[in-house]
């Protein structure tokens, strides 16, 4: 014997137990959090979109570079176009009829070319000092007459010498163990020589200063 059972669809449940108070909560739990989720992205976009529109119409304010200090690039750049180039080094060219000259007046006073250019192998050691007393003498003579000298410096040979910065290099040579910057102290080796007047004779018009001592011939 079959039995069948009808199902009326249209009829509403009449029980309302656990098991559909959770359903209905969880629907409504997901709907509360869709809608949040909702309005988070919405106020998000928002807050983009007014961020970009005042980066657009405020653009960052530059800050701008002191008057004096682009006053002052411009001056050393008008310097660096505008400087004078480098004064070429000349080079004084030495007369030779003035060191001739003298050539000639210590060989006239004191025979100095003979003395220098006699091979004195051959001679004694007396024989040598009484001819270089004759040439000191002459050489002596010439200087003396022609040539005013003074010291570099007044200290005594030997003694304790403080050089400051800014010394004359060209009149004071540094020897030994030279390490960082003045003022040095040292010991004086020589004392120096400087020449504070001249006084050569003048050459006639045509003179041969070449010719340093005439060649002599007896009649």
């Amino acid at each position: 014997m079959t039995m069948t059972y009808a199902i009326d669809l249209s009829l509403k449940p009449t029980t309302f137990d656990l098991w559909h108070v959770c359903l209905a909560g969880t629907v409504v739990l997901l709907a509360v959090m869709l809608i949040s989720l909702l309005l988070v992205m919405v106020i998000s976009m928002r807050r983009c979109k007014h961020k970009s529109v005042v980066s657009i119409s405020t653009p960052a304010a530059i800050t701008p570079e002191p008057v004096v200090k682009i006053v002052e690039k411009i001056i050393e750049v008008e310097k660096l176009v505008h400087a004078p180039a480098p004064e070429p080094v000349i080079l004084k060219e030495a007369t030779p009829d003035a060191a001739l000259q003298l050539l000639s007046l210590l060989q006239k006073e004191a025979r100095f070319i003979d003395f220098i250019k006699e091979d004195v192998t051959s001679y004694s050691d007396s024989d040598i000092g009484i001819a270089a007393r004759v040439v000191h003498e002459g050489c002596n003579k010439a200087l003396n007459e022609h040539f005013t000298l003074a010291a570099i410096r007044n200290e005594q040979e030997g003694s304790k010498v403080t050089l400051a910065q800014g010394f004359d290099a060209g009149a004071v040579r540094l020897t030994g163990n030279i390490t960082g910057a003045a003022p040095f102290t040292g010991t004086l080796i020589h004392k120096g020589w400087q020449v504070t007047n001249i006084r050569l004779p003048k050459l006639t018009q045509g003179h041969d200063a070449t010719i340093l001592a005439a060649a002599e011939v007896e009649l």
